[in-house]
Order: structure tokens, then C-alpha cells, then sequence
């Protein structure tokens, strides 16, 4: 094969053409087409060609309903629910553990498990595992990539340890699963409606917090991509970490977290210690508004008019401060120290909220934002 006729030489001298030249020699004889080849190229991803191989799918849905009973246009719906590009039937895009995946699946429908129930866990499933595997793909870069690599040492390197090391990663997933079913479960209730109905009720009454960072899109515009991201991933760590058994992190997103509980003073607890550990981190302050309310809780996530109400309260609340609702203050008006907020006119709430201001009981208010040193360390810190 002409690569430089075909394109795949076009700009590269000395031993980066020779690396390349040896690389896509190399990847020929492994089978990869032309075209392969060239849309790697165009895509900054030719190395990455040898860990698709140890990745890739050898099966057709085709063959894989023959193995396990599902029908083709179950197993291909399941994939696209899973985030994975749509593929046709004759397709060799599944694997071995997709086919097994498949044959769980099936006996899942065989054990009274509903089609719809299984695709809401399925898109769930790969929502957590697209971010997973990101999380993942990054880790291992940085890791393994060294200063100076050429394509050819990146390639058989990632391909190496790709083989090596995927293979663990599996009892990782399943210990997490496993430990986070355990805990839902534990936390899990059952009324006598419930089981009078014969089903769980979505909607619930709950406690919600809603907490962010403040000043963050500021900070944006001020810290590097990479120190940004350091904030960032210290807030989510520090949020996992204040949960409590009786508290559950719902999601981070970016500057924010959300976190439910069947009870509002675990609930303000959590947020004041949330409060605390990101002072102690030296991170942008934060503000947390806690309502209660009926909401929906679906698919791992929570909805309706608390989680409106908590994100509300939050934008009313001052940095370094957890804002409740008068509900919430009602729980617990002997577990913390309050302090009356005001009444607030919040967006998409008809009537002026009375709100409370919760601090830890024998604590003094600190009313002023943080001074300008203080911040000016803060940025310090994180872009260091």
C-alpha cells in the first residue's frame, strides 16, 4: 500500500514519518482497510487503532439473537439506549460480554422483569458508564502517555496494557454496583399502600438541598482549564463525602449538587457540613437552599416542585450560608440555630417564602462575603 500516495504521510519528516510509516504497516497486516486508516488520520486517533481491536465487537446482532433469544431489534434498541451509535444487524460490533450482557437480559424477561423497566436502566446504565469510561480514558492517558512518544509506542502501549487491564476493571464495577444496591436497599421503605398497590410510588415526600459554588463562572473566566477542573473534582469529592447514611448525593453537575432524604435535619446537617469542609478546602464559598415537598424520584434522579423550590432557595441564599424553608425549620427548630431570612419573591412561586437562615447551634453568623485576600487565595491554591 502507497501511504503517502493515499495521504497518511502528508506533513510528517524524519522519525515521526518513519514511526508512522511503521505503525500503519503494522496496522494493515493487523486488517484495518484503507479507509480505516484514513479517518483515523483525519481524526488525530490512528494510535488508538490497536485499542479498538482489543476493544472491538467480533458478533452481529444477528448472531447474537441466535445465542440468546432476544430478538435483533431488541438488542439493537438496547444498544442505542445505551448511548452506543446506531448499528445495523450484520454489524460485528458486539462482544463477547455484550453477548453475555444479552443473555442476562434474557433471563431477566424470563424472572417477570418488565421490557420497560429493563430499558430505563439500560439508558441509566449508560449515562453512569459514558462518564465512567471518559473518567476512565483520561486516567489512563495521563498515566501512560510520556513526553516524546510517537504514535507507533503509544499504539502497541495502550494496546498492551488495554489487554492487561480492562479485565480488572470488571470486579471494580460489579463491587460498586453491588455496595451501591446495598445501601438503596437498605435506605429502601415499603408502605402498606405500597404493597396494597403492588408497586413502589414515584412521587414521595422528601427533604432536597440544592448547594453550588459561588462566584464560579468568575472564576472561569480567571483559572486555567486544568485548575478549574481541580475545583471542580474537590467540590464532587467533598459532596460524596458529606453524605451521610441517612442523606443521599443525588448528582453533581459542574459547581452544583443535589442531595434528598426522607428526613430535613440530616438534610441541613449535610449542608452545613458541606459548607464547612469546602471553607476548610479553601475552595469558592458555597450556598445550600433546603425545602421539602412531594417530588418524583425516577431513574435514579429526583424531580418536581422541591427540587424547583431547593435550587430557588438557593439563588436567595448569601455565600457561605444554608437557606431552609419555614417546613424545613419546623422538622428541627431545636437542632440548629435560626435566625429569620426574611420573606423572598422566588421565580415560579406565587407568593412571597418566608426562609431561615441554619447555622450550627452555638455558632456566630458571619454576614460579609469573603474578603478579597481570602478569595485572591483561594484562586491561588487552585490554580497551584
Amino acid at each position: 500500500m502507497d501511504f503517502a500516495a493515499a495521504g497518511l504521510l502528508d506533513g510528517l519528516e524524519g522519525d515521526e514519518r518513519a514511526a508512522r510509516e511503521q505503525l500503519l504497516e503494522s496496522l494493515v497486516e493487523e486488517g484495518f482497510s484503507l479507509e480505516e486508516l484514513q479517518a483515523a488520520v483525519a481524526e488525530d486517533r490512528l494510535a488508538l487503532l490497536p485499542v479498538l481491536r482489543v476493544l472491538g465487537g467480533q458478533y452481529t446482532a444477528i448472531e447474537v439473537a441466535e445465542r440468546t433469544g432476544l430478538p435483533v431489534e431488541l438488542l439493537v434498541r438496547m444498544r442505542r439506549l445505551l448511548g452506543l451509535p446506531e448499528c445495523g444487524p450484520e454489524e460485528r460490533v458486539f462482544s463477547d460480554e455484550e453477548a453475555a450482557a444479552a443473555q442476562s437480559t434474557q433471563i431477566f424477561l424470563e424472572a417477570g422483569i418488565g421490557e420497560e423497566a429493563i430499558t430505563e436502566i439500560t439508558r441509566v446504565l449508560g449515562e453512569g458508564m459514558a462518564r465512567v469510561a471518559a473518567t476512565t480514558t483520561a486516567g489512563f492517558a495521563d498515566s501512560f502517555l510520556h513526553p516524546g512518544d510517537s504514535e507507533q509506542d503509544v499504539a502497541w502501549r495502550f494496546a498492551t496494557l488495554t489487554e492487561q487491564l480492562v479485565p480488572a476493571c470488571g470486579p471494580v464495577l460489579v463491587a460498586a454496583y453491588k455496595a451501591h444496591l446495598r445501601e438503596s436497599v437498605q435506605r429502601g421503605m415499603i408502605s402498606r399502600a405500597e404493597l396494597a398497590a403492588g408497586h413502589i410510588a414515584d412521587e414521595q415526600e422528601v427533604a432536597v438541598c440544592f448547594a453550588d459554588l459561588v462566584g464560579f463562572t468568575t472564576l472561569g473566566g480567571e483559572l486555567e482549564a486544568q485548575a478549574l477542573g481541580g475545583v471542580i473534582g474537590a467540590f464532587a469529592e467533598i459532596a460524596a463525602e458529606v453524605a451521610t447514611p441517612e442523606v443521599r448525593l443525588v448528582k453533581t453537575i459542574g459547581d452544583a449538587a443535589l442531595f434528598i432524604s426522607r428526613e430535613a435535619q440530616p438534610l441541613v446537617g449535610a449542608a452545613l457540613a458541606l459548607q464547612e469542609a469546602v471553607q476548610s478546602a479553601d475552595l469558592p464559598s458555597v450556598r445550600a437552599g433546603v425545602a421539602c415537598g412531594s417530588a418524583l424520584l425516577r431513574a435514579g434522579d429526583v424531580y418536581g416542585h422541591a427540587v424547583n423550590l431547593a435550587s430557588r432557595v438557593t439563588g436567595a441564599a448569601r455565600p457561605s450560608s444554608v437557606l431552609c424553608t419555614k417546613e424545613v425549620r419546623d422538622a428541627g427548630p431545636e437542632d440548629f440555630d435560626w435566625s429569620f431570612a426574611g420573606r423572598h419573591r422566588l421565580k415560579g412561586i406565587g407568593e412571597a417564602v418566608p426562609l431561615y437562615r441554619a447555622r450550627r447551634l452555638g455558632t456566630e453568623a458571619e454576614e460579609r462575603a469573603p474578603s478579597r485576600p481570602k478569595a485572591d487565595r483561594r484562586r491561588k491554591r487552585a490554580a497551584s
